[in-house]
């Protein structure tokens, strides 16, 4: 049984840029370069209407987008808060041991002894690393994304291996 997403989400736009129909997209990928690549995209879950990229260019941590027949404030006003998705086929290859955070969902976590934590239930992201929130029985634990803490990730097995060190799940 594959849950592998056929989407990924890889923005929100959440401003208008200037008076002719540039939006500012706020990034959730970790190499905000990606958008270079870009072609095409989907808007929310509508992933049967295509939207065509015209231009990209960069300001401070943010995209700013040109989108094809998107020629007016008024046009891209309607686009705010919207998310921007990529079909997997258009997602950028990862190196070796990169995984798509929508594929890590879902992982049972165990720890290096074997006792099940629980599963992981969300990513969030920071600048300084990725942290794992991991749904208990009783509670959520949040554990760093970092080798020290995460030394195994097999998703064939569909399985995190995590070495806390004491108080991480108490």
């Amino acid at each position: 049984m594959s849950n592998k997403l056929t989407h990924f989400k890889v923005g929100k736009i959440v401003n208008t840029q200037g008076l002719k129909g540039e939006v500012r997209v706020y990034p959730f990928t970790d190499d905000i370069n990606r958008f270079d690549e870009l072609d095409v995209f989907y808007l929310d879950k509508d992933f049967n209407t295509k939207w065509n990229v015209e231009r990209v260019r960069y300001k401070g941590n943010l995209v700013i987008m040109k989108i094809k027949d998107i020629d007016s404030i008024e046009k891209a006003e309607r686009l705010r808060d919207k998310f921007i998705y990529v079909s997997r086929e258009d997602g950028r290859e990862l190196e070796e041991e990169e995984y798509f955070i929508a594929d890590m969902i879902g992982l049972d976590v165990f720890t290096v002894d074997g006792e099940k934590v629980g599963v992981l239930k969300e990513v969030l992201q920071y600048a300084a690393n990725d942290v794992y929130v991991v749904k208990g029985e009783e509670k959520e634990y949040l554990i760093p994304a970092i080798m020290k803490f995460v030394p195994t990730i097999d998703m064939d097995e569909r399985k995190m291996i995590i070495d806390p060190i004491k108080g991480m799940l108490d």
